[in-house]
């Protein structure tokens, strides 16, 4: 009885400390400050190379002189005039991207554009909502990025009507 109670205390002892462990690393993993808002950043939609009915654009995000501020994962995307239109994030096991002083970071819209005419949306713009909090005060804490939709239809039928948002990464959008 006595080994049984010593094995059942170190047991517990073992599992406290990494239960104290799991903590400290979960919560050191979640940044809870520098978060990117509008007002932090200059912002860009640029197009990708399209391929075989497959489109592809960047929002590429550049941060101002003397910000620094972090993204993670599939920031969330809404489309202006684009009903029927469904947006699906794509970012697992994303890793905090961090930029600061005119370095940039994008994320990777992808969409198909084939369809007859009839059976395309035309958005007029797209709205990210990088991951700031709103502030009352002004502007420049507003999460809501929204730029004009110019790159071209995206296919809006019973096959076909997704936009992919991938997850934001380091860098540069590539040069086309």
């Amino acid at each position: 009885m006595t080994i049984g109670l010593r094995h059942l205390a170190a047991v517990a002892a073992i599992a406290g400390a990494t239960a104290v462990f799991a903590g400290a690393g979960t919560a050191s993993a979640m940044p809870t400050d520098f978060r990117c808002t509008a007002g932090q950043v200059d912002t860009a939609l640029l197009a990708g190379d399209p391929g075989a009915g497959q489109r592809y654009a960047y929002v590429q995000f550049t941060a101002k002189p003397g910000v620094s501020c972090n993204f993670q994962g599939a920031l969330p995307v809404a489309l202006t005039g684009a009903d029927g239109i469904t947006v699906t994030p794509v970012a697992e096991d994303a890793p905090l991207v961090t930029i600061a002083d005119g370095q940039s970071a994008t994320m990777l819209l992808h969409w198909t554009g084939i369809e007859a005419p009839e059976n395309q949306a035309h958005p007029s713009s797209v709205t990210v909502t990088a991951p700031g909090t709103t502030d009352p005060r002004g502007t420049d804490s507003d999460p809501r990025i929204t730029l004009p939709w110019n790159q071209g239809p995206l296919d809006n039928s019973a096959d076909a009507h997704s936009l992919t948002v991938g997850a934001v990464t380091a860098g540069a959008a590539p040069v086309r």
